[in-house]
């Protein structure tokens, strides 16, 4: 199993989300093909529903202990009520900037 189905098994099994998207987002990132390194997870989920923001990312990170501890050097977190989805997304993930280092921004 890769490491985007572990994230989703992960989410999905403690979470039970309305919603889940994870992006493999290594490709844009200065790393080998097939990193698996750098990840965006939108998560909606009534599970969050009176968390503030860091109570959501700590839940998150807790969950994918051992992917952040196995190799996954990033993870982009918007973890949402199904109210603020809307709201905020429009039902969609926020876009990822673009990296910042290494030779994907030399040009």
């Amino acid at each position: 199993m890769n490491r985007k189905a572990r994230i989703e098994q992960a989410l999905t099994g403690a979470l039970t989300p309305m919603h889940l998207e994870v992006t493999d987002e290594s490709h844009m990132h200065n790393v080998p093909a097939g990193a698996e390194s750098h990840f965006k997870v939108l998560v909606v989920s009534d599970a969050f529903a009176g968390d503030k923001r860091i109570g959501r990312h700590r839940r998150v990170n807790a969950l994918l202990r051992e992917e952040l501890d196995g190799g996954m050097h990033a993870l982009a977190i918007h973890a949402w009520t199904p109210d603020e989805w809307f709201e905020k997304g429009g039902g969609r993930a926020p876009e990822s900037p673009q990296c910042m280092g290494g030779a994907k921004t030399q040009g």
